[in-house]
C-alpha cells in the first residue's frame, strides 16, 4: 500500500469534519442561513432575515444600518440553512469563500439598510457574486427563490397543544 493511499481517507475525513454542521453552536459552514422576522414573516412567510457563513460556520449578517453582525443574527438563531458546495466557487486566490464573505461584510458596514432593496439578502448576494459562486450572478430575488427550494430546517419542533 502506498503512502498516498493511507493519507487520502484521512484527509477526506478532515475535510468532511470541517464542513460538519453544528446547529447547537450555530455553526453552519458554507451555508446561507435564514430566520423569521417577527410579524413580517407571519404576514409573508417567504420573507425573512438572511446571513452567510464562513468556511468555519461563523454567521455574518447585515443586521441594520452600517452594521454587519458576526455570530449573532439580528432576529435569533437560524431556523433554515442552505448548504452550498465550496467546489462551485470560481474566484481565485487563497480562501476565496472567506475572502468574499469578509469583503462583502466590510462593504456593508458602510451602507444604510433598506428593507426593500439594499438589505441582508443583498449582502449575501454580494458575497456570492464576489466568490463567483456557481459562476452566475446573484440577487435578492434569486436568493429568495433558491433558499425556498433548497434550504432545510435546522430542526423540526412541533408544539404540544
Amino acid at each position: 500500500m502506498a503512502e498516498g493511499d493511507v493519507l487520502l481517507p484521512v484527509m477526506a475525513e478532515v475535510v468532511e469534519e470541517k464542513m460538519k454542521l453544528e446547529p447547537e453552536r450555530s455553526r453552519f459552514p458554507h451555508c446561507v442561513v435564514w430566520t423569521p422576522i417577527p410579524v413580517l414573516t407571519w404576514l409573508f412567510p417567504f420573507i425573512g432575515h438572511m446571513g452567510i457563513c464562513t468556511s468555519s460556520g461563523v454567521i455574518r449578517d447585515f443586521a441594520g444600518p452600517y452594521y454587519v453582525s458576526e455570530d449573532c443574527m439580528a432576529f435569533g438563531k437560524p431556523v433554515k440553512y442552505w448548504q452550498l458546495d465550496p467546489n462551485l466557487v470560481y474566484a481565485s486566490g487563497p480562501n476565496p469563500w472567506d475572502t468574499a464573505v469578509h469583503e462583502a461584510s466590510e462593504e456593508y458596514k458602510h451602507r444604510m439598510h433598506n428593507l426593500c432593496c439594499d438589505n441582508c439578502h443583498s449582502h449575501v448576494a454580494m458575497a456570492m457574486n464576489l466568490m463567483k459562486y456557481h459562476n452566475t450572478s446573484w440577487n435578492m430575488v434569486k436568493l429568495c427563490i433558491y433558499s425556498l427550494i433548497y434550504s432545510r430546517y435546522v430542526r423540526w419542533v412541533f408544539p404540544i397543544l
